[in-house]
């Protein structure tokens, strides 16, 4: 018999800017507006250091319409202005470092804007807010694609007290833009932990992320780790024919537990493509259970997956066969089943309990899996609870389903697939 794999192609290879939820120009000039002065103001009423001199004041004013009508490059130009005046006071100097930053932003210059920010928060005079003004800084230095100085200044606001999930969503993203995917890893980690533990939805572009990082960091933990989470907050057949492919790398899930895996596929929707049917109804049919066969080759035909194609006759020949073979089982059903109640051990129970399940009776399935334990004598009894948990989320029996995958011991297939199955019960 053939050995094909039932894998969809590598999912990982994800383009940034899907990934990314951008940090938007309009958010960073609202993070700042509060600092760029509506009113240069000549109140000789103010502080001697506190005033603009008129000569000054006079292209500044001029530069804050600007910036109002949206004249950003003019508005530059009225700071330079400004500025050639000389001998400006702290005062001045701040008005303009402010003027220029907002100008500067809304021109698409964020290096520029930046910096001034920076000099505004460096001056002897600290904003009322400086924590909105390190928020514009981090912004703009992302946006200027200098991500190891967003990095810096996302990491200084977060440690001042900043909240704001979008701002500190930039961390992990400036970390992985800047290369460093071992940093990414470990705040996103970070991030996801605390989305959890306050019962709050993690997002599919965190994950994604997560997921990435793993990948251009050959970091296997990581990657796998990333697609766990992604099976459960956000399933797709994708994600587990990447786990699943990942998962039985190095044929850990083959041979004897290869009926198993496919059963998990089939379940989450990864086994694709008419080859794939084939191998899983051939394994059922060699195994023992015609019914777990047949249900698959009619879903098979069903969807239009089988019965077309070079292969078509091919199928047909296998649905019969299939039908068949089932017919004569379910004749003998009852009988086996009464043959394995008067063993003395419980194997032939389990093995009924599992074909009923291919059958599609999970509540008869679990009675005589659960008796089968319990007798003893199991000779693979890790594989046993395997097929009580699937019985149980059959059942719609969730937490029992989890309870039973968690039993299953070992470092064989079947505690990796219970693993795997484990994160199904878990999902949605």
């Amino acid at each position: 018999m053939r050995r094909r794999t039932a894998v969809a192609p590598e999912i990982c290879k994800v383009k940034v800017m899907r990934i990314f939820r951008i940090f938007r120009l309009a958010a960073l000039l609202a993070a700042v507006s509060s600092f760029v002065p509506l009113v240069i103001r000549m109140d000789m009423a103010l502080a001697a250091d506190n005033t603009v001199r008129a000569e000054v004041g006079k292209p500044l004013q001029a530069a804050q319409e600007l910036i109002k009508q949206q004249k950003y490059r003019e508005a530059l130009a009225k700071l330079r202005e400004a500025e050639a005046v000389g001998d400006l006071t702290e005062f001045e100097n701040g008005v303009i470092e402010q003027l220029r930053g907002a100008a500067a932003a809304g021109s698409g210059d964020y290096r520029t804007a930046a910096k001034s920010y920076e000099a505004v928060l460096a001056a002897g005079r600290p904003p009322a807010e400086p924590l909105k003004l390190i928020q514009a800084i981090a912004g703009f230095y992302y946006q200027a694609k200098d991500y190891p100085k967003a990095a810096s200044w996302v990491n200084r606001y977060v440690s001042e007290g900043g909240s704001d999930p979008q701002t500190r969503a930039l961390l992990a993203q400036s970390y992985y833009l800047a290369g460093d995917y071992t940093a990414a890893g470990k705040t996103l980690r970070e991030q996801i932990k605390e989305e959890e533990g306050a019962h709050r939805p993690v997002t599919e572009a965190q994950l994604q992320l997560l997921l990435s990082t793993g990948v251009k960091g050959n970091d296997e933990a990581t990657t796998v780790a990333a697609l766990e989470k992604l099976v459960i907050h956000h399933p797709t057949p994708e994600y587990w024919t990447e786990l699943l492919r990942r998962a039985g790398a190095g044929g850990k899930l083959g041979g004897h537990f290869a009926l198993d895996r496919g059963r998990l596929a089939l379940a989450v929707g990864a086994l694709s493509g008419a080859d794939a049917y084939v191998d899983f109804i051939e394994l059922a049919l060699q195994a023992g259970y015609p019914g777990e066969a047949k249900a698959v080759i009619d879903k098979g035909f069903g969807a239009g997956i089988l019965g077309t194609g070079a292969d078509a006759d091919r199928h047909k020949r296998l649905r019969d066969l299939a039908t068949r073979n089932a017919s004569e089982d379910l004749r003998g059903l009852a009988g086996a089943e009464k043959e394995a109640a008067a063993r003395p051990d419980g194997g032939a129970l389990v093995s009924a309990g599992v074909t009923y399940l291919g059958y599609g009776q999970p509540d008869k399935a679990i009675s005589l899996i659960e008796q089968g334990l319990a007798r003893g004598g199991v000779k693979s009894p890790e594989e046993a609870r395997l097929h009580l948990g699937r019985a149980y989320l059959a059942a719609g029996r969730k937490d029992k389903a989890a309870q039973a995958f968690r039993s299953v011991q070992g470092t064989d297939g079947a505690a990796s697939l219970a693993h795997l199955w484990g994160l199904l019960a878990s999902a949605g």
